[in-house]
C-alpha cells in the first residue's frame, strides 16, 4: 500500500493521539529513512533522539538478533546477563553507583520521584515530599511526571494531578532558592531542555544548584533521557559542567531503537529502595540491555565522542551562517547534536518545507526548530540538511 492508503487504514484503527506528518515510513538506514511512496528522507530528528546510532545500526541489530536466539524475556525474579552488563557500563562510565531498568523516561523519571522520596524518609525526613522543578521542563506524560512538568498546556483536562511539585524559572538561581521549604526533597531539571525549545542550563546555575542541594540536604536529579547518551559530545551531559548529580534519568538512545529507560543513583541513595518498594515487569529484560549494551559499547569505541564533537562544531558553524543571513533566526543554541533555531515566526512551515524537500526536522516550542541527527551524522549530510532549511528561509517560509 502507498501513504495515502496506509494513512486512511491508520485513521480508522489507531487513537488520535499524534499530529502525524502525511507519511508512512517503512525503512531506515544509516541518517535515512524512506516513506511508503518509496521516497528517501534525510532524517534530522532520529526517533525523538532514539537513533543515536542512526537506524538499523548494524551493532544493535546483530546484539537484537543474537539475543531473541538465546533469551528474550525471563523476568526480574533472576537475575539477568545482559542487565548486569548493561549496569557495569554506565556505573563504570560515570560517577554513579547503581542502575534500575525500566521501558522509558516516563518511567525512569517516576522512579526517580519515588526514589527522592523513599530517600527522605530513610534520612528521618517524611515531611520532605515535594520536588522543584523548571519551568518549560518536559518529565513525562504519566500522571506524575505531567505534574513534573513544568508546562501547563500538558497539565490542562487530566486534572486532579498528583500534589507535591513546584515550579521555577530555569537558569534563574534566586528564583530557585526561594522555592526551596522545609518539604522539599529534591531539584528535578533537564541539562538540556528538549521539548520546552532545547536550552542548555547555564554552567554557573547548575553548579550553585549543585551546591544549593548540599547545603539543603536535598537530592539533585538531573533528567537526562534526551540529552544523555552522547548528544552532547560526552556520554553524559553533566559531565560538562564539573558536578555530579544524586540521580540521573536515561532512555531515548539508550537502547538504539527498542524500549529502554534507566535511572542511576549514588550508592547512599540507592540504599533507600528496599526489595518491594520499586519494579518493571519488562524493565531491563534480556532483548533490550543486549541493544543498550551494544549502543553504549559502540559510543565507548576510541573516536565516536570525538566525531560527535567534531559534526557538532560543524553543524553550528553552518547554522550561525544562517542566523547571519536570516533575521528570522533570532538565536541558535543547545549542545553538541542537541540543537535548536529559535525564530521569529512560527516554525511548522520551516517543518514541513523541509519534509517536501526531503529533510525530516522537529518543531517544538512553537517556534523553535529543533535537529536531533543521528550521533553518525556526516559533514556531507549536515550540508545536505543545512541547503533545505537555506532554501526555506529564502522563501520566506513561515512568514506567509
Amino acid at each position: 500500500m502507498n501513504n495515502q492508503e496506509w494513512i486512511a487504514e491508520g485513521e480508522k484503527y489507531l487513537m488520535h493521539t499524534y499530529g502525524r506528518l502525511p507519511m508512512v515510513v517503512t525503512k531506515g538506514e544509516g541518517s535515512r529513512i524512506w516513506d511508503a511512496d518509496g521516497k528517501e528522507y534525510l532524517d534530522f530528528v532520529s526517533g525523538i533522539a532514539v537513533n543515536g546510532l542512526g537506524h538499523c545500526s548494524p551493532a544493535v541489530v546483530e546484539a537484537i538478533a543474537e539475543q531473541s536466539k538465546t533469551l528474550i524475556h525471563c523476568s526480574n525474579l533472576y537475575w539477568i546477563e545482559p542487565q548486569i552488563r548493561l549496569a557495569k557500563l554506565l556505573v563504570e562510565h560515570s560517577s554513579l553507583d547503581k542502575a534500575f531498568f525500566c521501558n522509558s523516561g516516563a518511567e525512569a523519571n517516576e522512579g526517580a520521584i519515588k526514589l527522592a522520596r523513599k530517600y527522605a524518609v530513610e534520612q528521618g525526613h517524611g515531611e520532605r515530599t515535594d520536588i522543584v522543578t523548571m519551568k518549560q521542563s518536559f518529565h513525562g506524560r504519566t500522571l506524575a511526571t505531567l505534574k513534573a512538568t513544568g508546562q501547563e498546556k500538558f497539565h490542562q483536562h487530566f486534572h486532579p494531578l498528583p500534589e507535591g511539585f513546584s515550579y521555577v524559572s530555569f537558569n534563574d538561581f534566586a528564583d530557585l532558592e526561594q522555592a526551596i521549604t522545609e518539604k522539599t526533597c529534591a531539584v528535578m531539571l533537564e541539562t538540556v531542555q528538549g521539548e520546552g525549545g532545547v536550552v542548555p542550563a547555564d554552567l554557573t546555575y547548575l553548579r550553585q544548584v549543585r551546591a544549593l542541594c548540599d547545603e539543603k540536604g536535598i537530592l539533585l536529579i538531573l533528567d537526562e533521557v534526551q540529552c544523555g547518551m552522547g548528544r552532547t559530545g560526552t556520554l553524559f551531559a553533566y559531565e560538562q559542567y564539573d558536578i555530579v548529580p544524586d540521580i540521573m534519568t536515561l532512555a531515548k538512545s539508550l537502547g538504539g531503537g527498542v524500549p529502554i529507560g534507566a535511572f542511576l543513583a549514588t550508592d547512599k541513595v540507592a540504599a533507600a529502595f528496599h526489595p518491594g518498594d520499586h519494579g518493571s515487569t519488562f524493565g531491563g529484560n534480556p532483548l533490550v540491555t543486549a541493544a543498550g549494551t551494544a549502543v553504549v559499547e559502540t559510543m565507548l569505541k576510541p573516536g565516536f565522542l570525538d566525531h560527535v564533537r567534531e559534526v557538532s562544531n560543524y553543524l553550528w558553524g553552518k547554522l550561525q551562517g544562517l542566523k547571519e543571513k536570516y533575521v528570522d533566526i533570532l538565536e541558535v543554541r543547545g549542545k553538541g547534536l542537541l540543537v535548536g533555531l529559535a525564530l521569529s515566526h512560527e516554525g511548522s512551515g520551516i517543518v514541513s518545507f523541509a519534509k517536501e524537500h526531503g529533510v525530516l526536522v522537529n518543531c517544538t516550542a512553537g517556534t523553535v526548530i529543533r535537529l536531533l541527527p543521528p550521533l553518525t551524522v556526516s559533514k556531507e549530510e549536515i550540508d545536505e540538511a543545512v541547503a533545505v532549511l537555506d532554501a526555506a528561509f529564502e522563501n520566506n517560509i513561515g512568514q506567509r
